[in-house]
């Protein structure tokens, strides 16, 4: 009995061994996640890949495993000059993740040391660019004033290579967040965002006015076409009814000369004279001879 118990003892011993080793010997990388092995110290080696690997025991070798994921950096609030000595404040974000396990470990060696280290390139970044850019870049009426896309994209331009090289980390994206005011820039931006509006006013008022004159001129246009042709109609009107009064007029006198001399006279007399009329005539004079040919 007694050796039956030392045998399970052994055995439990040996498991707890096999059990020490393998995890003394063995450590695992996961999916997302890189890592660095140090020997007394000096890199040994750098690892990307998820998977089971050997190593010596502590204190001969060391492994540092790092999240080799995308992560998110808020720059919070941070207040700039522009290029037109406007105040602003702005907030940004990062996505970024680690390129190069080893350069990240003997560099930075953490997350937080790491975001301070980006945080500080990015507020450099934004201090110098901006002071490339009016005010109206970032807050305008005029929708082709906006440039935020071409600023972020600057600014990545320019953090990126720095982020890679000294760090051994890749932004994957730069964006500005939020833009805010200080109080005493309100007023100025009020104006300027007036200003703009006015002018857009000015320029429908002119494209108004634009429109207006070609309407005139087309409605004058048109009124005198009209006009001019109202007037070729009537004349044709009066040429035609003059040449059919002289046919009818033609006609009569070829029927009857004589009659149609008298009634000519009489319609003479009759358009000169009325009821209030006082003439001292010849009656040897046409057509006041018909008067005498009437006694």
């Amino acid at each position: 009995m007694v050796k039956k118990m030392s045998i399970v003892k052994w055995l439990f011993a040996l498991i707890v061994a096999a059990i020490i080793g393998f995890f003394g010997f063995v450590f695992k990388v996961n999916e997302g996640e890189c890592a660095v092995v140090t020997r007394f110290g000096a890199v040994r080696a750098e690892l990307t890949q998820a998977g089971m690997y050997l190593r010596l025991p502590w204190p001969f070798e060391d492994v540092r495993i790092q999240d080799a994921r995308k992560r998110y950096l808020d720059s919070g609030y941070l207040e700039t000059l522009t290029h037109d000595k406007k105040n602003v404040i702005m907030q940004t974000y990062a996505i970024w993740s680690i390129q190069d396990p080893l350069k990240y470990y003997t560099s930075v060696g953490d997350s937080a040391l790491a975001e301070t280290y980006l945080s500080d390139l990015i507020t450099n970044a934004k201090n110098g660019i901006m002071g490339s850019y009016d005010l109206s870049t970032l807050v305008s009426m005029e929708e082709d004033n906006i440039k935020i896309g071409e600023i972020e994209e600057t600014m990545l331009a320019e953090i990126q290579p720095h982020a890679a090289q000294q760090y051994g980390i890749q932004i994957h994206e730069l964006r500005i967040k939020r833009v805010g005011l200080p109080a005493t820039n309100v007023q100025s931006v009020f104006g300027q965002m007036q200003a703009d509006r006015q002018k857009y006013i000015d320029q429908l008022l002119a494209e108004g006015e634009r429109d207006a004159q070609i309407i005139r001129s087309e409605s004058d246009a048109e009124a005198a076409a009209i006009v001019a042709q109202g007037r070729e109609s009537a004349a044709a009107i009066n040429a035609e009814t003059e040449r059919e009064v002289a046919s009818i007029y033609a006609g009569a006198h070829s029927q009857d000369p004589q009659l149609y001399e008298f009634l000519r006279k009489l319609a003479a007399l009759e358009n000169s004279v009325d009821e209030n009329t006082v003439m001292i005539i010849t009656t040897d004079t046409p057509p006041f001879d018909v008067l005498e040919e009437g006694n």
